[in-house]
């Protein structure tokens, strides 16, 4: 498909999703607020725009979602293609999530099951998120089955194996290899209605892939999720605590942004947005016992207004003078 207009529209159920192709190949798709997008699914109301609209609430990962909005196009595409008689090449949606921990990884994987759902492609649309404990056994034989009882659970849906790398760590003797054996089994013979993704951090996904060589070619979508800028945790954590009604003094701000500054600077694996949610959340429990020890005035303000000194507590020692932050 050449990419000479900027704008192109597709039809999906009678009514039209725009899908903006940018200069570099990029895909966008914005929606107007009241737009009815509506795919042929019988397991529920939620439109593909609510999907969409999901994602793009999203803070950063625009890699990620421009993969996302060409999975998407892909698909459709080959629906119009099939209507006028045109071959349609199969595709595997297996995928590989690279990233530390808090950058979006199970969140998007749960978007993408919801939106295959919607496309026909998946028949559940759920997620099942599983680790090395839920998949390997104690004895010869018993990982084979535990693996073969969550791929059951899974079926219509994704199984999402998070950290999968440590299934190779074991070596030759380990019953992590039976789970990989099993789980590659499963792709040939149950690859229509079941996605699986592997995720972890980055470089041990790296080695975890040359281990074992015929895995690179069963997952041909693979996704790098960077960290997040020191800014978009700032973004973040405004969304996270606008949520539950809490909001920042600017002084708190500045705190809170040196605060994930440090933590990204000192951290190889550093975990992103739930880091920040650690430190919102202990920040509010900080100042409920703010408010209780002064007893100051329960007013609206007073209750939703975390202050620096609700977060100063987290600071590393060496930052702190004087109950003052160093910034």
């Amino acid at each position: 498909m050449t990419v000479d207009e900027s704008l192109r529209k597709i039809t999906v159920n009678d009514s039209r999703i725009n899908i903006i192709f940018n200069a570099d190949g990029g895909l966008r798709a914005p929606l107007e607020q009241n737009e009815d997008i509506s795919l042929t699914s019988n397991h529920n109301n939620e439109s593909a725009a609510d999907i969409f609209n999901e994602m793009e609430e999203m803070i950063g990962l625009d890699k990620v979602k421009d993969l996302i909005y060409e999975i998407y196009s892909l698909i459709q595409i080959n629906k119009y293609r099939s209507d006028e008689g045109l071959k349609n090449s199969k595709q595997v949606y297996h995928m590989i999530f690279k990233g530390n921990p808090g950058t979006g990884k199970t969140t998007v994987a749960r978007i993408i099951s919801k939106m295959l759902n919607k496309m026909g492609v998946l028949s559940k649309g759920h997620l099942i998120e599983v680790e090395r404990a839920d998949l390997v056994g104690e004895y010869i034989g018993h990982t084979a089955l535990k693996t073969r009882d969550l791929v059951k659970k899974a079926m219509g849906g994704i199984l999402f194996i998070d950290e999968a790398y440590s299934l190779a760590r074991g070596g030759e003797k380990d019953f992590g290899k039976e789970a990989i054996d099993t789980l590659v089994k499963v792709m040939e013979d149950k690859s229509d209605d079941l996605i699986i993704i592997l995720a972890g951090y980055p470089i041990e996904m790296d080695d975890f892939l040359q281990i074992n060589t015929g895995l690179p070619s069963r997952f041909p979508i693979q996704i790098n999720f960077d960290d997040y800028s020191t800014d978009e945790l700032m973004l973040i954590a405004l969304k996270m605590s606008s949520e539950k009604d809490y909001s920042f003094t600017n002084e708190a701000g500045l705190k809170l942004k040196q605060i994930i500054q440090d933590e990204k600077d000192l951290r190889i694996h550093f975990s992103n947005a739930r880091y920040v949610r650690n430190v919102i959340e202990k920040a509010i429990r900080h100042q409920a016992v703010r408010l209780m020890k002064r007893r100051e005035k329960m007013s609206r303000q007073n209750l939703m207004e975390i202050t620096a000194r609700d977060i100063e507590s987290q600071l590393p020692e060496a930052k702190k003078v004087e109950g003052v932050y160093n910034l």
